[in-house]
């Protein structure tokens, strides 16, 4: 995976690593640049009284050594979670939860075009039917991906009906790996968390469902993270997916959100092209959020 300088922490932290000694400035433009980058302020100061005692420790002198013990802490935290995608059963049934706006339908076209890579069969399955211009948002994305979709036979159709029928077609045909596109938003969250629930059940009458990956926007933030709250409590979430951590410097949520959820991130977006969904590698990451 290429390097992404929209990933770094930008010239403050490069000031900070370039510096002759280690002083309080160092310490002060590190927290600013941490916070900058919406690690938030527990673990940025969580982090720092770590690199504190480990400069304390070894007695170093050269900010080069933050450097390198900033990369490791993140990469060593990133690694508690397995970013491991769990597609083994056939067909393998993923359900692609998040609010509305955070780029949900367009990273089902890239899933299944990520897929298709490794040389998957896909059919997607169009179950946010409150929405028509999502279905075919997601018709068109999933189409330039090489999969099969799954339309509701008329507007308005029960979600759980369209999944359940996506299911029926993998089957069928013996298709790999079912992805199924859900509701975002409905008049009452409770509403929506009642038809996710209903749309598992379907689901699962006819296979286990392998995967509950919840999109989140990095550019959100906090503000992102507090809306999918209640995917996170009730939707029976097993992954993260980062969208557009392109478009900001806001690569330090990736950790902290990983942090505050407890749930590993999967897979992430860097780009608004077909192909600009990856898997996650803790060390890659590191690496290119801190740099060499």
């Amino acid at each position: 995976m290429a390097e992404r300088a929209s990933w770094s922490l930008g010239a403050r932290l490069r000031n900070v690593f370039q510096a002759r000694v280690i002083d309080e400035d160092t310490w002060d433009d590190l927290e600013t640049a941490l916070i900058t980058a919406d690690f938030g302020p527990d673990l940025t100061e969580e982090i720092v009284e770590h690199l504190q005692g480990e400069v304390e420790r070894f007695r170093t002198t050269d900010p080069r050594d933050v450097q390198r013990m900033l990369r490791e802490v993140i990469e060593e935290r990133l690694s508690k979670y397995d970013p491991t995608l769990r597609l083994s059963e056939r067909p393998a049934v993923v359900l692609v939860v998040g609010v509305n706006g955070v780029g949900k339908t367009t990273t089902i076209g890239k899933f299944a075009r990520f897929l298709a890579t490794y040389g998957r069969s896909v059919v997607v399955g169009a179950a946010d039917t409150f929405r028509a211009a999502a279905v075919d948002q997601l018709a068109t994305w999933a189409e330039r991906a090489g999969a099969e979709v799954v339309r509701p036979e008329r507007e308005g159709q029960d979600p759980a009906a369209v999944a359940f029928q996506t299911v029926e077609r993998a089957k069928r045909d013996g298709i790999e790996i079912v992805l199924i596109d859900t509701a975002g938003r409905l008049q009452t969250k409770g509403g929506l968390m009642d038809e996710l629930a209903k749309v598992r059940r379907v689901v699962e009458k006819q296979a286990p469902v392998a995967e509950v990956l919840l999109v989140l926007d990095a550019t959100t933030g906090q503000n992102g993270l507090a809306q999918a709250q209640a995917f996170i409590e009730h939707a029976g979430v097993t992954g993260l997916v980062i969208t557009k951590l392109d478009g900001s410097a806001k690569g330090g949520f990736v950790l902290n959100v990983q942090d505050r959820t407890g749930l590993p991130i999967k897979l992430i977006g860097q780009g608004e092209g077909i192909n600009d969904l990856t898997g996650f590698t803790p060390h890659v990451f590191a690496q290119n959020l801190i740099g060499e």
